[in-house]
């Protein structure tokens, strides 16, 4: 796990400023968050929209993707923890999709390397999609006839091209292109008036509190794990994080690190969800992460910068796909 030594960083960071190079901890998002072992065209990113809001890939064909991450609302379902097959919740909080293709890894404990592997852990899991196994998925996209035709466009050649992999695959390129220009990075970019004065000063106040200890890079957070509570104890343990995949003692309480991109939209917060206003959030970090009890004139300020940090959410490229209709042998929803 790439653990941080906080303190390091935070001593390197204390006093910064914008215009004494404070920004050296970050860059602007990349171009693409394109994969050289997934690559996309524009018949697998078509497929993978169909598939992110198709229905059917669940037992009640109630569920898809778009469920618990809805693509207008920042990715997000702004529910604590989302609800899936039959009613049931979830354990944690659904993070948002968009840019997530540039996280080192995905889940809160980072269990999947990338957004294809992801993608599959929802079908199957019986309090989201609750698919019986992968073999019900392939099963029920063989049994919709237009789908064949998408699959052999998506991936050329392959005689037998409707399979989970590919699924994953044609979901993951399409979540890759899921990313938020922000008038962060256009400040990152060169342009000066980006951000208001307010914005440049909030900025400095996260800064110089140390939070770039851990929210730095191009998408400020994603690309580290980090233990809750630092500084002073998390007062909740019954989420141990990777220790729950480890079993290791040294991962107790970590989580990945989210991004701060989109997230005045993207509440509540934390793994558990159970921040629901982003300034309760920021003081939390401050007094668990930091040892600091920020002031309301310091809260104000970071939050007042990182409402600067709400992309632009891509309408075209997620606008609604016109699903191919069941054939005579689709499955029925299943309610059990």
């Amino acid at each position: 796990m790439k653990l941080l030594a906080p303190l390091m960083l935070l001593i390197a960071l204390c006093g910064c400023s914008v215009e004494s190079g404070g920004t050296k901890a970050f860059s602007p998002q990349p171009a693409n968050l394109n994969s050289r072992k997934n690559p996309p065209s524009e018949d697998k990113i078509a497929l993978g929209r169909m598939l992110y809001y198709d229905a059917r890939l669940s037992r009640s064909q109630a569920v898809s993707c778009n469920t618990c991450h809805p693509l207008t609302r920042y990715g997000v379902d702004g529910t604590a923890v989302s609800i899936g097959h039959r009613g049931l919740k979830g354990n944690r909080n659904a993070p948002t999709v968009y840019n997530a293709a540039g996280h080192i890894a995905q889940f809160w404990d980072g269990r999947a390397p990338d957004v294809e592997e992801q993608a599959k852990g929802p079908l199957t899991n019986p309090v989201e999609m609750a698919l019986a196994n992968a073999d019900s998925a392939v099963a029920m996209l063989k049994s919709i006839p237009g789908y064949m035709d998408l699959f052999r466009a998506a991936f050329p050649g392959e005689r037998d091209p409707i399979s989970f992999d590919n699924i994953a695959k044609a979901i993951g390129v399409f979540e890759r292109g899921l990313t938020t220009p922000t008038r962060w990075d256009r400040y990152l970019n060169g342009d000066a008036n980006a951000l208001t004065p307010a914005e440049k000063a909030g900025f400095q106040t996260f800064a110089k509190a140390g939070c770039p200890s851990c929210h730095m890079g191009p998408l400020l957070g994603g690309n580290i794990y980090q233990k809750l509570g630092i500084a002073n104890p998390w007062p909740e343990e019954s989420d141990m994080g990777v220790f729950m995949i480890s079993s290791k003692e040294a991962d107790k309480l970590v989580f990945k690190v989210p991004s701060l991109l989109n997230i005045a939209e993207t509440g509540p917060y934390f793994h558990n969800g159970k921040v629901a206003k982003l300034e309760d959030a920021v003081r939390k970090m401050g007094h668990y992460q930091l040892g600091k009890e920020l002031t309301e004139d310091e809260v104000r300020g970071i939050t007042t910068w990182l409402r600067s940090l709400t992309g632009e959410i891509p309408h075209e490229y997620i606008r609604k796909p016109e699903l191919p209709p069941n054939g005579p042998t689709t499955p029925v929803p299943d309610l059990s």
